[in-house]
């Protein structure tokens, strides 16, 4: 079963090859003088013509072996006489191959009918494949190494089924967003919980070096995330790292490095077109005649250096001059192996991104140390050590805006070649240029962080199992800030600096106790009891001054400012205690149960609601080990799965359910003075926010593993949402956090690997992956009633474009229907929903949303001899972007420059943006102008690789040798971009990042075209 298989080859593959061949491997106890190892066996191992990594091969009878590479290769010195190679993997039957000499023997494999009877990943434990009732995603770590990724969270797009990613713009160091089975909070968090090597995680994942991940597993359902509790209600991500095999020491060198360009950008007008622009603006008022441009009336809206430049015909490109060729790179050396009792596996890493957006870039160095020890036959230890320090510039400096802005008929240029700060006469203006200048803006962002996952496990007894997980993350942050006189915020004035300073300590420590039985050969019962506790202590400090002395000073000395504009400290805690018990049952693999309770007791949380209890149930049918089947010869495995559970959200701030004092300021016998009052209103039965999901999913595998999948359905139901609730301002307080409404979201989802051709040395394979969720509200704290001003609308997502529809320009034939509106001809027609002959906020209406109607993401694999080629395609549509340049950058007045847009004149009755007018701040209902189809179809990657033949590979003295090449994001399809010049419409769905929920500002960066070439290598 093929798409069995891609699993395996991820999920923890390397950890059970090292449990399964630990006591095998060890050369030199069989190296001997007389009976030296001087014949070298190389070779290649497939499945279905593709590259298998990880298989054990082993001369039979000895301890003497090794195992193939990412690449299915290998290479084993054995002694001078003949003898038999053993080749065993999991989920396929094992082969024997015999030599006489030297040799070059490459095997494929075949798939073992009991294929389904090996282990996936779960929650605190794994479970046979055939025995998961729960609905789970799962990523190998080819899928994760195909694309040259800078954060591990865009390994998962488009790549498993219910799960949303969405990145927007290029900027580096910048992570995705994540939504599983959509939103279901509107106040606290919908991130999903990130698990590493068994510990929860507060921090993220975005530290974690892509290429040192060996598996990733998406909880979705109550069944399979209920075990997480409060942590697991908007899904879960397993993630498990690459550790050590016991044999041969290998070492592995990986790097690419890549060319990025920017893929398009918003383009705004140029030197003639901003004077013909700023005409227009004047003759809408009658300021500029009719007609053809004259130098007499020129001269009278145009400033002297404008006039000069439309002479000279100068025009100035400021925004190309903010972008560049951008670079990324990344270096990785690895050194893996281990002896019956230890194994290791121990990497070091070093990343960069380079963006197209000047003084934008990120570097990360990270250092991983994974361990494990057998000390006897019934205690083992280990650890995977994580150590990370990254600089990150530009995280909140933006350029573009500004050049987007800045009149492009000004000198940014002296006569002497130094820079212009004031290229017109604009008293809000100043060159962007100056903003790119060495030291005057610096935006640095410094990250350490040493996270640990240490292990102990005891074997009491035949099948009952001790563990203790041990867990702690430490992350120091540091942002620096300096703006310099001479930038567009300052405009000459005192430079400003700041730094800000953040450190956290967070633990976990989980008891985990294992049971496992088998009764008359018929009944397996399996139960994980768990005690665990999590502690977050979060401490942050900042300073904010003006008055530096010196600009080179930064933001070093900032006690040499003549001003302390700020200062503050803060100090945040909270602590989650935990138990947990889950038992999984099974009749002869046919019929399956897993029930699961967790108790969570928060601190987050009032007095009278600590304590949270969530339940699950799953049932599961292999419907295929029925006798009945035995006959369908087409039908390799079908199995059906049903759960219910509920789950519960923990994710606010500490200290809301409190009533907290504010500082205030008062007069004290005609003396100022600080006091304080009451700043927020406590709630001590503030209580869990609840989601109940259930699941129906099918798992299936036809024709001998050339179709395989899984088909879901779902449906989860919030209640009890934390949200604020507005009060009158009259008693003092604006509002507080309460339990109100009940959201839902249901969707389908699909998952099918088809083989397409398997012949020889071609093979062609095709993943398809289909989501489609939708996200309602179903009741708010009144009721089936709308809440307008908080834009929350029952029936509808949980954010929405709440606005007037634009319907076109009013036309010249249509000037007595504009007067009617107080309108005028050239300028924004909107629909007047209640035909009551006026436009008000009653004619606000819904016009779409962030959210798709469905994505999808499709792969496909080709190989030829010694030839892959791969490429990915990733696709979103039906939802609803708002371009903030459209507002921002539109502003169609005539002073600032503008998106280089259709506008209305009487020559050119277009119907897509309004006529300039000098006199406007902005056109009437610009707002209406910004929002766009947010579909796109975006061909990610396109990769093509070259294993090099193992006998020239020798000759470099490395095992195995791979050459690529790949191009990320070649083309993006989009009405967006080839119909309004805009840029990449992938965005948020909620506001992060500095971009707001389905929006696109300043803040992203163009979409980038990426052109890499890399290698991997192996000694």
């Amino acid at each position: 079963m093929k798409n069995s298989i891609h699993l395996w080859q991820g999920r923890l593959c390397l950890l059970l090859i090292g449990i399964v061949t630990g006591s095998m491997f060890s050369p030199a106890a069989f190296a001997t003088a007389a009976n030296p190892f001087a014949w070298q066996i190389t070779g290649k191992v497939t499945l279905e013509g593709e590259a298998l990594p990880g298989v054990a091969v082993v001369l039979k009878g000895t301890t003497v072996g090794t195992s193939t590479d990412g690449n299915g290769n290998y290479t084993l010195s054995v002694p001078e006489s003949p003898g038999t190679l053993v080749y065993s993997f999991i989920g396929t039957t094992a082969k024997e191959m015999p030599f006489t000499g030297p040799a070059t023997i490459n095997v494929s494999m075949t798939e073992d009918s009991k294929a389904l009877q090996e282990v996936q990943v779960v929650g605190y434990g794994t479970q046979k494949k055939s025995q998961v009732t729960g609905a789970i995603s799962s990523l190998s770590s080819r899928e994760i190494s195909e694309m040259p990724i800078t954060n591990a969270r865009q390994a998962i797009q488009g790549r498993a089924a219910g799960v949303d990613v969405v990145q927007a713009g290029s900027k580096p160091g910048a992570g995705p967003q994540i939504r599983i089975r959509g939103r279901r909070s509107f106040n606290a968090s919908n991130d999903p919980l990130y698990v590493v090597d068994g510990i929860p995680l507060s921090g993220g994942i975005d530290d974690i070096n892509p290429q040192d991940i060996a598996s990733m597993e998406v909880l979705k359902d109550a069944s399979a995330t209920a075990i997480y509790g409060s942590r697991g209600s908007n899904g879960v991500v397993l993630i498990t790292t690459k550790r050590g095999v016991a044999g041969k020491t290998s070492v592995t060198y990986d790097t690419f490095v890549g060319i990025n360009s920017p893929l398009g950008r918003i383009e705004v007008l140029d030197g003639p077109g901003f004077a013909e622009y700023k005409r227009e603006s004047r003759r809408a008022i009658g300021q500029y005649p009719l007609g053809p441009a004259t130098d007499d009336a020129d001269e009278k809206i145009f400033e002297p250096v404008e006039l000069e430049s439309i002479r000279s015909g100068r025009s100035t490109d400021y925004v190309d001059a903010m972008l560049r060729t951008g670079m990324i790179q990344s270096h990785q050396l690895g050194v893996s192996g281990g002896s019956e009792k230890t194994t290791f596996n121990i990497s070091g890493n070093y990343f960069e991104d380079k963006g197209v957006v000047k003084k934008q870039d990120f570097s990360r160095y990270t250092f991983r140390v994974n361990l494990d020890h057998k000390i006897n036959d019934r205690l083992r230890v280990g650890t995977s050590s994580l150590f990370v320090y990254s600089i990150r510039n530009g995280e909140n400096f933006n350029p573009l805006g500004g050049a987007f802005a800045e009149n492009p008929l000004g000198k940014p240029y002296n006569d002497d070649g130094s820079l212009n700060f004031l290229p017109t006469n604009d008293g809000l203006r100043t060159n962007p240029l100056a903003e790119i200048v060495d030291g005057a803006q610096v935006d640095e962002t410094k990250r350490y962080r040493i996270f640990n996952s240490i292990y102990g496990e005891w074997d009491i007894a035949d099948g009952l199992k001790y563990r203790l997980n041990f867990g702690p993350d430490v992350t120091v942050r540091r942002s620096g800030r300096f703006t310099g006189s001479q930038t567009n915020a300052r405009r000459g004035g005192a430079p400003t600096g700041s730094v800000y300073e953040e450190f956290v300590l967070n633990y976990t420590l989980e008891n985990i106790l294992t049971y496992s039985k088998q009764f008359n050969e018929a009944h397996n019962l399996n139960f994980t009891g768990l005690q665990s506790i999590q502690r977050d202590r979060f401490e942050n400090s900042s300073i904010n001054v003006l008055g530096i002395p010196d600009e080179n000073q930064e933001y070093y000395r900032l006690g040499d400012a003549s001003q302390i504009t700020g200062a503050n400290t803060d100090l945040r805690t909270w602590t989650l205690l935990s138990f947990m018990g889950r038992v999984n049952y099974d009749f002869k693999n046919r019929y399956l149960l897993t029930a699961t309770m967790r108790a969570d007791g928060s601190s987050r949380f009032g007095e009278n609601t600590k304590f949270g209890y969530f339940p699950s149930v799953a049932l599961g049918w292999n419907l295929s080990e029925e006798s009945f089947m035995s006959g369908v010869n087409w039908l390799d495995m079908a199995k059906l799965r049903v759960s219910y559970g509920v789950i519960g959200n923990t994710a606010i701030d500490p200290y809301q359910t409190q009533a907290l004092l504010g500082r205030t300021s008062y007069a004290w016998d005609n003396a100022a003075a600080f006091g304080y009052r009451p700043n927020t209103i406590g709630n001590p039965d503030l209580r869990w926010e609840t989601s109940r999901t259930a699941n129906a999913g099918m798992d299936f595998s036809l024709f001998s593993g050339r179709v395989s999948g899984s088909l879901e359905y779902y449906v989860t139901n919030t209640t009890d949402l934390l949200a604020p609730q507005p009060l009158p301002t009259s008693i003092g307080f604006g509002g507080f956090t309460t339990n109100i409404g009940h959201t839902r979201n249901q969707g389908v989802e699909v998952t099918l690997t088809t083989v397409n051709v398997d012949k020889g040395d071609f093979t062609w394979s095709t993943d398809f992956v289909f989501t489609r969720n939708r996200e309602a509200i179903i009741e708010l704290a009144d009721g089936k009633v709308d809440d307008v001003a908080a834009g929350r609308f029952i029936g509808q997502p949980l954010s929405v474009f709440y606005d007037h529809r634009k319907l076109g320009i009013w036309q010249a034939d249509q000037a007595d229907e504009a007067l009617i509106y107080q309108d005028k001809v050239g300028q924004v027609r909107v629909e007047d929903i209640n035909n009551d002959g006026k436009i008000n906020a009653d004619d606000r209406q819904i016009l779409g949303s962030a959210v798709p109607d469905f994505a999808g993401g499709i792969t496909n694999r080709i190989t030829f001899k010694n030839f892959d080629f791969s490429f990915f395609v990733f696709g979103r549509y039906g939802q609803l972007i708002r371009s903030r340049f459209h507002d921002n950058a539109n502003l169609l007045a005539g002073r600032y420059n503008n998106l280089d847009v259709d506008y209305w004149t009487p020559n050119n009755p277009t119907n897509n943006f309004p006529q300039p007018v000098v006199t406007q701040e902005f056109p009437k209902y610009a707002s209406s102008l910004t929002y766009f189809d947010g579909s796109f179809l975006k061909v990610r990657n396109i990769n093509l690789g070259y294993n090099v033949p193992a006998s020239f590979a020798s000759k470099l003295k490395m095992e195995s040798l791979r050459v690529y090449t790949s191009i990320q994001q070649p083309f993006i399809f989009a009405s967006y971009r080839s119909k309004y010049q805009g840029i990449d419409p992938e965005t948020y769905v909620d506001g992060d990042q500095g971009v707001g929920g389905g929006e696109i500002n300043a803040n992203v960066a163009p979409a980038t075209k990426v052109f890499t070439f890399g290698i991997n290598a192996r000694f």
